[in-house]
């Protein structure tokens, strides 16, 4: 069914689509030349802040909710202030007692992915995905190796993943 454009005083047929809003749900129609002005104006990030603008394009490009992702960046900012009250107060680090040795499996899990064992998990995972596309048994080059290899990297990721309670 074709309508009047949306366009206030038009009087042309609306026979393009033009987004109301963000989640693009709604849609303004207007005729041909309304539609092109509308579109060469409108805005999808109008209205959002930058952190906003990079929680969405986070959030649609790796499916990372926004939950998780404070999560991370909270954890992030508590090994910053760490490091900081490291570097700057060292002498009261020199008191506290020794901490645990980590368990000889994860330092053998962050060697397989050539990681630090300081490494945090958003590293982790990052290196998981790019070694699992490598060797994935259906995309990978050499098919004698990558079985092998595929389930060493996904051994190694959920022994990490335990260790990180994930």
């Amino acid at each position: 069914m074709i309508t009047k454009c949306d366009y206030p005083g038009c009087t042309k047929a609306g026979t393009c689509r033009a987004p109301k809003t963000r989640d693009l749900k709604e849609y303004w129609m207007f005729c041909k030349e309304h539609a092109a002005e509308y579109n060469k104006n409108w805005n999808y990030y109008a209205d959002m802040t930058p952190e906003e603008i990079d929680a969405e394009w986070e959030r649609e490009t790796f499916g990372i909710a926004d939950k998780d992702l404070e999560v991370a960046n909270q954890k992030e900012a508590e090994y910053a202030k760490f490091i900081n009250d490291f570097l700057t107060g060292r002498s009261s680090f020199d008191k506290m007692p020794a901490k645990k040795t980590v368990p000889s499996q994860i330092t053998s899990a962050f060697r397989v992915f050539e990681l630090p064992i300081t490494a945090s998990w958003r590293e982790i995972s990052a290196k998981y995905r790019t070694l699992a596309k490598k060797y994935h048994p259906d995309t990978a080059k050499d098919k004698s190796t990558s079985t092998t290899e595929f389930t060493r990297i996904t051994t190694a990721y959920e022994t990490l993943k335990k260790y990180f309670k994930k």
